[in-house]
């Protein structure tokens, strides 16, 4: 195992949204050597997503954050999540030590709420759009946008789920992204998945 992994810590909460968590994971999950992957919630243990099924949380919110890459999903869930103060506020402190910070769908809400976009691009699911500008009125919200990257702070829309999945896939320029321009490991991770070889990196789409 490579001694420089970096640490995800993957945010669950009661309503989470299954694919949102699981797709980006599953490509992270294919660079054991590269990302170490951890669950965490209010309380370790089970917590039941939005599609009934459980994941286990190894880690929670009394641990002090020490995450290289944040990662929150969106869902149902994150509804209630936006008026939890002790969940915004381990977002927020977590997203401060974390050299990336990613959210999937109305994941931004989250993010926004906490204020750690105050000032950044973001965007979100389309169907959600105008609820989760109102969890952040100081963020710079882009409609047009499959995914936006501002500095370390990622946000994908997740309108259509298997979509949001493909920036994080080995063909996406966020995958390359965190794995700082390791071209030669993107190339092998896409014929692993069946992508075949990524096209170069761009920027993220704007209006």
């Amino acid at each position: 195992m490579a001694t420089n992994r970096r640490k995800v810590g993957a945010l669950i909460f009661p309503g989470f949204e299954l694919l949102d968590l699981f797709g980006p994971l599953e490509m992270l999950g294919m660079l054991p050597d590269h990302y170490d992957l951890h669950l965490v919630a209010q309380t370790s243990g089970p917590v039941q997503s939005n599609q009934q099924v459980s994941a286990y949380a190894t880690s929670d919110l009394t641990d002090e954050p020490d995450f290289d890459i944040l990662f929150v999903p969106g869902g149902a869930g994150t509804r209630l999540g936006v008026s939890d103060t002790v969940l915004l506020e381990w977002i927020m402190r977590a997203s401060d030590v974390a050299e990336f910070t990613v959210s999937v769908c109305t994941g931004s809400a989250l993010l926004a709420k906490a204020g750690v976009l105050d000032g950044r691009r973001a965007t979100t699911n389309k169907l959600a759009f105008d609820w989760v500008m109102l969890q952040g009125p100081k963020v710079n919200w882009i409609r047009r946008a499959r995914w936006v990257q501002d500095d370390q702070f990622v946000r994908l829309c997740c309108t259509n789920r298997v979509k949001c999945v493909l920036p994080l896939s080995p063909d996406g320029l966020i995958l390359r992204a965190l794995l700082q321009g390791c071209q030669e490991l993107c190339n092998g991770l896409a014929r692993r998945c069946g992508f075949g070889s990524p096209r170069p990196a761009g920027r993220s789409p704007t209006p």
